[in-house]
């Protein structure tokens, strides 16, 4: 429950060492380069990163458009061979080895620019082609040269179509004019094709024009057949070259790898440059500061010592108006559990890490919520095998299985305490907690679902929770008043108010609870409203302890909204429970598909359990995962959650290919 306490390095180095420098911190992974105070004799260290930026964005493209064809290749050809993907590690000494394949890539930069004009050259023809052999087609019944249909001194000879819709009206205005002859040569259901010959004195042209003839847009010695055949063939040969340069394009992803590596290597240069604004030099020296956490600075000492001996450095306490980065310090479990808390915002450097005891409550939830062996043991299988399969990563996935799979310890605990496992009740199992559809509890005479009391008294140890540890909050700042006043006394106004829902409960069989919950609460809540104006002057002293006062009705509203835990278990539990009754046990009426003997209704009966369950189980978690965070962020994180803090970002650690590893 702790994040790692920061201190800053200062250091003094000859400029010439800057780069050596850099490169050692970052292989440390424990540095953050932070803006350089003001120096009266330093300027900021200049530097123009646009041609670096410009030449990285090629790389990056270039990569792209590599990993892209060839994977597309890979698909068409149902090649066993892998495309290299993202995230492969790579030890420091082939990340720095890197700097060697700029030829290399370079070159391949070229071909890959190369090879992607040409296609575009070749594609953009091959559309063209496309559309001529789409006017041609009709012309291909055409048995003559194109050249044969020429006219003589007083004639017109011409080819050309009309649309099917007019043909027959063009056909007749030709017969009736005559001084011309039509004749019909092909038709392909839109046009028609016609060989149209008229005396020059004919009256033909304005029928042309009228009926929107289209005259034949090919010539030469070739029949339309043959221009046919040619246009197609010309389309085959660049059919061939397309297919050509895509398998170009496979060849060039056997560098895929050592570019990759060559973009993020070129990626950290870039980030050194950039990092020169946060600089400040002389003439002759370079200024940095960064924050460290403490327990590296053995590390980062041994580092700096390794590339040069005309550095001057010191580590030193952080300023109180400054504000370092957060680095939590979590176990593997927990640490699945840090993403959802950097949802809401990372913990400021200065406030303790909730992440450890958030991550019990919210794996409860989740178990609460889906509260079924069977699925349970779905979310625990299912979880831990995604999280062993991305253990060597540290990405969001991996994380989200690794939460899944711990509340699917919870889901089984939960489901063997209601006795249900893929919503059927087991007859060699003992129930536990009532059943969360029928059991029913009088709860001040009002007759209301035991389990959405049992979800609001689960609410009270989630707030009285939060109230202990703003008190801890408090209490780590030396602030002993505050944390009783506004973390203690509010926790024992919790723990009162569970009291008295619970005596409220007649099957408890303990009013007794009802007053001395009362009685707690309501001392805690005097106790609050006089003291909540303690640092006020005046009226400020009133308003606070109305405000106090007036925090109750939240405070019973926030109650209220865990009663979302029981009415999302219940609509799980409500279509767990069909689904197995159609397929296994079923009603008094019915008799469930697999135990009916029927072959096709056994086989229907093992689908519908998989495809049902497996479909609510996505759909409820998809809804706990949401509402689980809702309750964390608002009605736990609320009682004492600082926030806006930003993550530490070590030097050179985010990389967008590789991962580095043995570093």
């Amino acid at each position: 429950m702790a994040v790692a306490e920061f201190g800053k390095l200062n250091l003094v180095a000859m400029s010439y060492d800057r780069d050596g420098i850099l490169n050692a911190l970052q292989r440390t992974g424990a540095t953050e380069v932070k803006l350089h105070v003001q120096t009266e004799y330093a300027v900021p260290l200049a530097a123009d990163c646009e041609e670096l930026r410009a030449y990285l964005a090629s790389l990056e493209y270039a990569s792209e458009l590599i990993s892209s064809e060839a994977e597309n290749y890979v698909k068409e050809h149902k090649l066993k061979t892998e495309v290299c993907a993202d995230g492969f590690g790579v030890d420091y000494a082939e990340f720095t080895a890197a700097a060697a394949f700029k030829e290399t890539a370079d070159e391949i930069v070229l071909k890959a620019d190369g090879l992607f004009g040409e296609r575009k050259t070749m594609s953009a023809e091959r559309a063209r082609l496309l559309r001529t052999v789409g006017a041609a087609e009709i012309y291909g019944a055409v048995k003559m040269p194109f050249s044969a249909f020429s006219g003589t001194e007083h004639t017109v000879v011409t080819l050309g179509t009309v649309s099917e819709k007019v043909k027959d009206e063009f056909f007749a205005a030709a017969e009736a004019d005559g001084l011309s002859e039509v004749r019909l040569l092909n038709r392909d259901g839109e046009n028609a094709l016609y060989a149209v010959a008229y005396h020059k004195d004919s009256d033909l042209p304005a029928y042309l024009q009228q009926y929107g003839f289209t005259a034949c847009p090919f010539g030469g010695d070739v029949t339309g057949e043959e221009n046919l055949a040619n246009l197609k063939e010309k389309i085959s040969r660049l059919d061939d070259e397309l297919a050509d340069v895509t398998k170009e394009f496979y060849k060039l992803s056997e560098f895929l790898r050592p570019l990759k590596i060559y973009c993020d290597y070129v990626g950290f240069e870039l980030e050194k440059a950039e990092l020169s604004d946060k600089m400040r030099a002389t003439q002759t020296t370079v200024l940095i500061e960064a924050f460290v956490p403490k327990e590296a600075q053995d590390a980062v000492k041994a580092a700096i010592d390794g590339v040069t001996k005309a550095a001057y450095y010191g580590f030193s306490e952080v300023e109180e108006d400054e504000m370092p980065p957060t680095l939590y310090k979590n176990n593997a479990v927990v640490r699945n559990f840090e993403s959802i808390t950097n949802m809401y915002s990372p913990v400021n450097a200065r406030e303790f890490d909730p992440s450890t005891v958030m991550a019990f409550f919210y794996s409860v939830f989740l178990g609460f919520i889906m509260a079924d062996v069977g699925y349970g043991l779905m979310m625990l299988l299912g979880g831990g095998a995604v999280y062993l399969k991305n253990r060597a990563s540290d990405g969001g996935l991996k994380r989200l299985s690794g939460v899944f799979a711990s509340g699917g310890i919870f889901a089984i605990v939960w489901g063997l305490l209601f006795n249900s496992f893929f919503g059927i009740s087991l007859d060699t199992m003992p129930t536990v907690m009532p059943d969360a559809q029928k059991a029913m509890w009088s709860f001040m005479g009002i007759s209301i679902p035991s389990v959405l009391v049992i979800s609001l008294e689960i609410g009270v140890v989630h707030l009285m929770t939060g109230y202990i540890l703003k008190a801890v909050q408090c209490w780590r700042r030396g602030l002993v008043l505050d944390g009783i006043l506004d973390g203690v006394i509010w926790a024992l106004f919790s723990l009162g108010v569970g009291l008295a829902l619970a005596g409220l409960v007649d099957e408890a069989g303990a009013p007794v609870l009802t007053y001395a919950g009362g009685i707690v609460a309501g001392i805690c809540l005097l106790t609050a409203v006089l003291t909540a104006g303690r640092k006020e002057k005046l009226l400020g002293k009133f308003t606070k302890g109305f405000g106090a006062a007036y925090g109750v009705i939240n405070y019973a509203s926030d109650i209220l909204s865990y009663a979302r835990l029981y009415g999302l278990m219940l609509s799980g539990a409500v279509i767990a429970q069909i689904i197995s009754q159609y397929a296994v046990t079923g009603t008094e009426n019915t008799v469930g598909f697999i135990v009916s003997g029927e072959p096709l209704l056994v086989v229907l009966g093992v689908v519908l359990m998989i495809v049902g369950h497996v479909f609510n189980l996505a759909m409820s978690l998809l809804g706990a995962y949401i509402h689980d965070a809702r309750l964390q962020y608002v009605e736990f994180y609320g009682r004492f959650f600082e926030g806006e803090g930003e993550l530490f970002r070590p030097l050179g650690s985010t990389h967008k290919h590789i991962e580095i590893v043995n570093n």
